[in-house]
């Protein structure tokens, strides 16, 4: 198998160099060039386009979010953000995730022991970039446009409740997804692979963008009609009964597939209490969580909408969900919502 070709673009030496001695002991990777700026970076671009680039923000002539953006527009492929920058929950984060980067890590503050304590995390974010697939739409190229005409919460059903799954590309993917319902969601719970932190901030930055509530779920949060619960990082959301309603238990059990929260929990819950009242969504995003579950929702009636493959920026999570026969079908993300809503239409009656 070929070795992963990796460009790295900071303005310390001594970073690139900590990097470099890595990625290469990783063995399944190689270094084929450093850039101290994004003009050096640009030119090394002109001869071969690296399967990951890694970047950094602040940097002299350019920062990094503009150079991301001009990359994106013209040649999109995986980057990874590495800053001292890019915390956590912070807007920067948040904006690079928009502009197209594929995952984001903060530098350690101390360059001598901090990089033993991430050294794994690194590596496996970089290989889940280069498996990642870009392209100018989803590099935050793709416009969040509103459905038209605006939906009557009238003429859908609003008994079912929808879980949804996403991870790696699944920050942008959620936009479009949401935009689709244009005024009124089902009682709607996500589960997005993201750190500490960071959900709180992406739920207030979709809570701008919609007119329904989207919110950072708060352990005992009940299921609504135009409400949606996005599951906080580093922990996990189940739904459960409460008296005549359902709410969301968090919890901080082991994680499972190595994320936390992890989407299995969700979606056994909502098979466990919610039966076939409810709908299954599986979204762009790496590895096999979210799988087992749909499987258990669909085995109780639900049913469960995978993002089809070329529009996924990792077709992983909707692959595994596929290949366990968890699906009932598979849509490009621009019909997701449509499909979703005429499964939620209310029949009507004609005259007599």
């Amino acid at each position: 198998m070929a070795k992963l070709k990796i460009l790295i673009v900071d303005d310390s030496a001594l970073m690139r160099k900590i990097l470099t001695k890595m990625i290469l002991e990783a063995g399944d990777m190689e270094i084929v060039g450093q850039a101290s700026d994004p003009f050096e970076a640009r030119d090394l671009l002109v001869s071969q386009i690296p399967d990951v680039m890694i970047l950094d923000i602040e940097m002299p002539k350019m920062d990094g979010l503009t150079f991301l953006d001009k990359l994106m527009s013209h040649k999109p492929f995986p980057v990874l953000i590495f800053s001292g920058h890019a915390k956590s929950g912070s807007q920067v984060a948040l904006k690079a995730l928009e502009l197209g980067a594929v995952d984001i890590l903060e530098k350690p503050q101390d360059l001598t022991k901090g990089f033993d304590q991430i050294r794994d995390t690194i590596i496996n974010k970089i290989r889940i970039a280069g498996k990642s697939q870009v392209t100018m739409s989803q590099a935050g190229r793709h416009k969040v446009t509103i459905a038209t005409p605006k939906i009557n919460s009238s003429d859908y059903d609003s008994s079912k409740v929808l879980a949804v799954a996403s991870s790696t590309g699944g920050t942008e993917a959620l936009k479009v997804f949401l935009a689709g319902f244009n005024g009124w969601v089902p009682p709607m719970v996500i589960v997005q692979h993201m750190p500490k932190g960071f959900t709180k901030t992406f739920s207030e930055h979709l809570n701008k963008m919609f007119a329904f509530e989207v919110k950072e779920a708060e352990d005992g949060d009940k299921l609504q009609e135009n409400r949606v619960l996005i599951a906080p990082g580093d922990f996990h959301m189940e739904v459960v009964k409460s008296g005549l309603n359902y709410v969301v238990k968090l919890h901080q059990e082991p994680t499972l597939h190595g994320v936390r929260p992890a989407a299995d929990f969700l979606m056994k819950s909502v098979a466990k209490y919610m039966g076939s009242r409810s709908i299954g969504v599986v979204l762009t995003g790496m590895g096999k969580d979210g799988a087992l579950g749909l499987l258990e929702m669909k085995k109780v009636g639900s049913y469960c909408v995978a993002q089809s493959e070329q529009t996924c920026v990792v077709y992983g999570m909707p692959a595994a969900a596929v290949q366990v026969g968890a699906i009932n079908k598979v849509l490009d993300l621009k019909d997701i919502t449509p499909h979703i809503l005429s499964q939620l239409a209310r029949k009507k009656t004609s005259a007599a």
